[in-house]
C-alpha cells in the first residue's frame, strides 16, 4: 500500500530517505534559485539591488536585513533535509558555485558604484556570499554562517537608517556629490565609520569573529583555492568601500552652499549606535542562551 504523505517540514525530514534522487535535486535548484531573489544571492540579486535602491531608507533597512535572513531561512530549511540525502556533496557544490560568484559579482560593483545605497546593497551580496560559503563549508562555518547573518542584520540596518541624515543634509544620494560629513553630522559621520568597520569585518567588529570562523571552516575542510580567490576579492571590497565612505566622511565638496545644510540633532543617531554595539556585543561576548539557540538551529547538519 502506498505511503500517504503531505509536505510539512517533519514529514519531509521523516522521509527522507524515500525522496526521489531526481526530483529532490530539481526541487533544491528552483526553490534555491527563487529563495536567491530574497537573500540577495546569484543569480537572481538584481532584484534585491533595485528594492534597495528605489525603497524608502526605513524600508531599505528591513530589505537588507528581515526580508534577507528570511530568505536564507528559506533555503537553510530545505538545505537541511538535502544535507541528509546522497545528495549532500551537489547541493554543496551549487551553494559554493553561487556564494562564489556573488562576492565576485559585488567586488565588480563595489569598485565602480556610485550610489550609496546601493553600495550598502551591493556590500550585501558579499556577505550573502560568505554566509553561504560557511554553510557549504560545514563545520564550524554552520555556526558561523548563522551568527554571520544575525549580525550583519542589525549593521545594515543602521546604515540604511543613517542614510536617511545624510540624504537631508546634502539631498543627494550620489558620492560625486557628498562629503566632508564629519563637519555637518559628526554622530552621524560616526555611525558610518563604524558601519563601515564592521561591514568589512575589522576589529572590533563582531562581523570579524564570525567571518574568521567561516575561513576557518573552508582552511579545515581544504577548500584552499576558494578561500584564496575569496580573500582576495575581499581586499578589493574592503579597498573600495573604504575609498568611498572617506571620501563622504572627510572631503569637501566642491561649490556645496553650506547655508541650505540643514542641522541634525545627534540623539535622532542613537537607534543606529544600539544597532552597531549589538553586533559588536553578539560577536565578542555572546550570551549563552543566544549561542545555544544558534547550536540548536544547526544541530540537524550532518558533522
Amino acid at each position: 500500500m502506498p505511503v500517504q504523505m503531505t509536505f510539512p517540514f517533519a514529514n519531509l525530514m521523516l522521509y527522507k530517505d524515500q525522496l526521489n534522487p531526481f526530483w529532490l535535486r530539481l526541487a533544491f535548484l528552483f526553490i534555491f534559485t527563487g529563495f536567491t531573489a530574497k537573500l540577495g544571492l546569484v543569480p537572481m540579486y538584481t532584484a534585491g539591488i533595485d528594492a534597495k535602491d528605489k525603497a524608502p531608507a526605513p524600508a531599505g533597512a528591513l530589505l537588507a536585513s528581515v526580508l534577507m535572513n528570511l530568505g536564507f531561512t528559506g533555503i537553510f530549511r530545505f538545505y537541511s533535509i538535502v544535507a541528509q540525502t546522497s545528495l549532500f556533496h551537489w547541493a554543496n557544490l551549487v551553494i559554493f558555485i553561487a556564494a562564489i560568484l556573488s562576492v565576485f559579482v559585488a567586488t565588480v560593483y563595489m569598485t565602480k558604484v556610485m550610489n550609496i545605497k546601493r553600495m550598502f546593497a551591493y556590500s550585501g551580496i558579499e556577505h550573502m556570499g560568505i554566509v553561504m560559503l560557511g554553510i557549504a563549508a560545514g563545520g564550524v562555518g554552520y555556526y558561523a554562517a548563522v551568527l554571520h547573518i544575525i549580525l550583519h542584520a542589525f549593521v545594515k540596518s543602521g546604515l540604511f537608517f543613517q542614510f536617511n541624515q545624510l540624504y537631508r543634509t546634502f539631498q543627494s544620494k550620489s558620492i560625486d556629490h557628498v562629503g566632508n560629513y564629519f563637519k555637518y553630522n559628526p554622530a552621524g559621520a560616526i555611525v558610518l565609520l563604524l558601519g563601515f568597520i564592521s561591514a568589512t569585518a575589522m576589529p572590533p567588529s563582531g562581523l570579524f569573529v564570525s567571518e574568521f570562523l567561516i575561513f576557518r571552516a573552508l582552511f579545515e575542510g581544504n577548500y584552499i583555492i576558494i578561500l584564496v580567490v575569496v580573500l582576495l576579492l575581499l581586499t578589493i571590497v574592503i579597498w573600495a568601500f573604504g575609498r568611498n565612505i572617506l571620501k563622504i566622511l572627510f572631503l569637501p565638496v566642491p561649490g556645496l552652499d553650506e547655508s541650505r545644510i540643514p542641522k541634525i540633532n545627534p540623539w535622532e543617531s542613537l537607534s543606529q549606535y544600539l544597532l552597531m554595539f549589538t553586533a559588536i556585543w553578539l560577536g565578542l561576548n555572546p550570551p549563552a542562551i543566544f549561542v545555544e539557540m544558534i547550536r540548536d538551529a544547526v544541530k540537524i547538519l550532518p558533522v
